[in-house]
C-alpha cells in the first residue's frame, strides 16, 4: 500500500470493492469509525477484503449506526493467497490471541489449531480467532486474511493427512531433536506445500512424538540450543520458514 496512506484507518469488509462503489458498514465498525476515531463525513479510510485489494475510500455518512463510505480508487492490488499451512496447539487465552495475530502477520495462509494430549484449551471460540486475525491483517497491511480452521485432534488432523505424490510436507518443530540449524533440511522443500506444526507447552507426548516421526510426509527440525515457549516457537518457526524458503526470498 502506498505509505502516503498509511495512516489511514483499514477495515476489513465482506462485499465486492469495485469503482464506484458504496459501502455501508455495521454497527460496530460504524461505531468505531465515527465515535472513537471520531470519523467525519469527507475523511478517509482504506478497506480491503481479501480478494479486491486495497481501496481508498470517503466517508459520505458519519452516523455511529451505519457509516456510509465511496469507493475512490483501488491503491494496492490483491496479492497471492499463501500456501503456508500453521498447526499449532492452544494456548491460554492471551497467548493464544498472540499466536493468531503473529501468525496473520507472518503470512500464514491456513491457521489450524490442533488438539493434543497435553494442550492447554480444548474449547475454543472460533469467532474470537478469526476477529484476531482479521485485526492482525487490518494493523499490518495484509490484505489476505487467513483461514482459521475448526479445531481437530493430532490424531485426526494425521490420518486425513493427503499422502499422495507432492502431498504437503509438514516441518515439526521437535523439541527432541539434536540442535542444530534447519536451514539445509529446509532449503530441500522448496518448491513443495508445506505446513508447520507447533506443539503445546510441555510439547508432545511419547506417543504423539513417535507417531509424528515415523510419518513418511513429516519434517522434525530443530530450532536451536535453546528450549522456547510455545509462542516464541511459533514465531522463529515461521520467521525460519519464511526466510529460506517463503516469500521473504
Amino acid at each position: 500500500m502506498p505509505r502516503t496512506h498509511a495512516t489511514l484507518p483499514r477495515l476489513f469488509v465482506e462485499p465486492d470493492l469495485t469503482t464506484g462503489g458504496r459501502i455501508t458498514l455495521g454497527k460496530e465498525q460504524s461505531l468505531y469509525l465515527a465515535a472513537v476515531l471520531r470519523k467525519t463525513v469527507g475523511d478517509e479510510v482504506v478497506l480491503f477484503n481479501g480478494r479486491d485489494g486495497a481501496w481508498l475510500t470517503r466517508l459520505t455518512s458519519d452516523s455511529k449506526k451505519s457509516v456510509v463510505l465511496d469507493l475512490i480508487e483501488q491503491i494496492a492490488p490483491q496479492t497471492p493467497r499463501s500456501d503456508l499451512w500453521y498447526g499449532f496447539a492452544p494456548l491460554k487465552t492471551e497467548r493464544l490471541d498472540y499466536v493468531v495475530q503473529k501468525a496473520t502477520e507472518m503470512g500464514a495462509g491456513t491457521i489450524q489449531p490442533i488438539i493434543t494430549r497435553f494442550t492447554q484449551v480444548n474449547r475454543l471460540k472460533h469467532e474470537r480467532l478469526a476477529a484476531n486475525a482479521i485485526e492482525a491483517a487490518e494493523q499490518c497491511e495484509v490484505l489476505n486474511v487467513p483461514v482459521v480452521a475448526p479445531e481437530i485432534t493430532l490424531e485426526r488432523l494425521l490420518d486425513s493427512w493427503p499422502v499422495e505424490h507432492g502431498a504437503r510436507r509438514l516441518i515439526l518443530a521437535d523439541e527432541g531433536a539434536a540442535s542444530a540449524s534447519p536451514v539445509e533440511i529446509l532449503n530441500e522443500l522448496k518448491g513443495k506445500p508445506v505446513g508447520i506444526l507447533i506443539g503445546p507447552e510441555g510439547g508432545f507426548s511419547d506417543d504423539e512424538r513417535a507417531k509424528l516421526r515415523a510419518l513418511p510426509f513429516v519434517v522434525p527440525v530443530s530450532l536451536g540450543p535453546r528450549i522456547l515457549r510455545a509462542d516464541t516457537a511459533a514465531v522463529a518457526a515461521l520467521a525460519i520458514i519464511q526466510a529460506t524458503i517463503g516469500d521473504w526470498r
